[in-house]
């Protein structure tokens, strides 16, 4: 049994995912968490678990990945016995994943969107993503409600969703069970080192020693890195969500309309707005989504919302009579290159980073997970790791102004 102590900094989906692959491995886990499992970015999005935004290239791969992962890993946590006590600050329960394999619907409403998305669809279906273009009667018998002004339509069978929060807590708990532990309300606030190798993280409690420490902090990952001696460009990017009360059914599948995936890719600091909607179990529709770039600031802005419902309307104009009945919105951790970090840092010895998935976070943890694991065993890993790699412009070009995570909105 490999007995290598890991401290995982995030009990986020990402750090979550880690710590079960890393326990179940063998390894010696201890998850630190600032505030409490899955409370900041984790509860704050969707749950989506996409292929149909990722053209083809190292994301996709690693979306393919985490997909083929997804069933496996949730058919072990069923076989799992559940646990027979927790500490107070552990959480508890692995029923609400909501595994929804409900699969997605972009739809273009121009000429100009079609003109992008079919071929799009046809370079995702080369790459080996399930893609079927929609004739008229087909997308009228999927969403029976959707606009009629529509100019193409895909469907992306293997998209799913996931309760976000219910996820991570599931994958935490198993890692409890293999033997990790949980510690909340323990902030890093600095690195101990020795030659030149990082071998405890300070906290208000004392340092916390281990072999490796991996770096899962989200939108935070920034600001650790920073305290560790190495600057790390993953910065904030916001993004907010609207919520229905709970309708008979209305909306089948995920669907968004083309321009989502162009306002996933941009870096563009200022708002951006498309339209993505999606029913819950409970029967509620989420209607998003927004992305900009405004630092920390978590104050909700009345013209956001407006702007993300005006969008969701086009898509679904039946839902114009219905109530809102909250909205939340939460950070995400961006990267100008749009790509997560995962590996070894090398400038730093027995630090490790697993980040900067922005809104994506969700779908890619299991497959994140699985490539860190491999990496960190040295064994041959399921896709390329080396476009992930800490040590790439995009990560470091402008991680050296200690700004970087705040310069939006500050």
């Amino acid at each position: 049994m490999n007995r290598t102590r890991v401290v995982v900094v995030g009990a986020g989906i990402i750090g979550a995912a880690c710590a079960r692959e890393l326990a179940v491995a063998g390894f010696d886990v201890l998850v630190l968490d600032r505030a409490g499992a899955a409370a900041a970015t984790t509860s704050h999005g969707e749950g989506n678990v996409l292929v149909s935004d990722k053209g083809p290239g190292p994301e996709l791969e690693l979306a393919q990945l985490s997909r083929r992962l997804w069933p496996e890993v949730l058919a072990a946590l069923a076989e799992r016995p559940p646990s027979s006590h927790h500490a107070p600050d552990e959480p508890d329960g692995v029923d609400t994943v909501e595994w929804d394999p409900k699969g997605g619907i972009v739809v273009a409403t121009t000429d100009e969107g079609a003109e992008a998305l079919l071929p799009f669809a046809a370079a995702q279906r080369a790459a080996g993503v399930r893609a079927e273009a929609m004739d008229d009667d087909a997308l009228t018998a999927a969403e029976p409600f959707l606009t009629e002004r529509r100019t193409a339509a895909v469907y992306y069978p293997d998209d799913a969703q996931v309760q976000p929060a219910g996820a991570a807590t599931a994958l935490l708990t198993d890692a409890l069970r293999a033997g990790a532990r949980l510690r909340t309300g323990r902030e890093v606030l600095g690195a101990v080192t020795r030659g030149g190798r990082l071998t405890a993280v300070r906290t208000a409690d004392g340092p916390v020693e281990a072999d490796v420490f991996v770096n899962a902090a989200g939108p935070w990952s920034g600001e650790v890195a920073r305290r560790l001696g190495v600057p790390l460009d993953v910065r904030p990017r916001r993004g907010e969500v609207l919520v229905t009360t709970p309708l008979p059914p209305t909306v089948f599948h995920k669907v968004y309309d083309a321009d989502y995936v162009g306002a996933v890719g941009s870096g563009a600091g200022d708002l951006q707005t498309s339209a993505v909607v999606e029913s819950t179990r409970a029967g509620s529709i989420l209607l998003g989504s927004s992305r900009r770039r405004v630092g920390f600031d978590d104050r909700m802005r009345p013209e956001v919302l407006s702007a993300v419902a005006a969008k969701a309307l086009k898509l679904f104009p039946s839902l114009a009579g219905v109530h809102v009945m909250r909205a939340y919105g939460g950070f995400r951790p961006y990267v100008p290159d749009h790509l997560p970090v995962i590996g070894a840092d090398p400038r730093l010895a027995g630090l490790w980073h697993a980040t900067g998935h922005e809104g994506a976070g969700i779908g890619l943890s299991v497959g994140t997970a699985r490539l860190l694991r491999e990496l960190l065993t040295g064994g041959e890993t399921a896709i390329d790791a080396s476009p992930f790699r800490v040590d790439r412009p995009a990560v470091l070009g402008d991680a050296v102004d200690a700004s970087a995570t705040s310069e939006e909105g500050s």
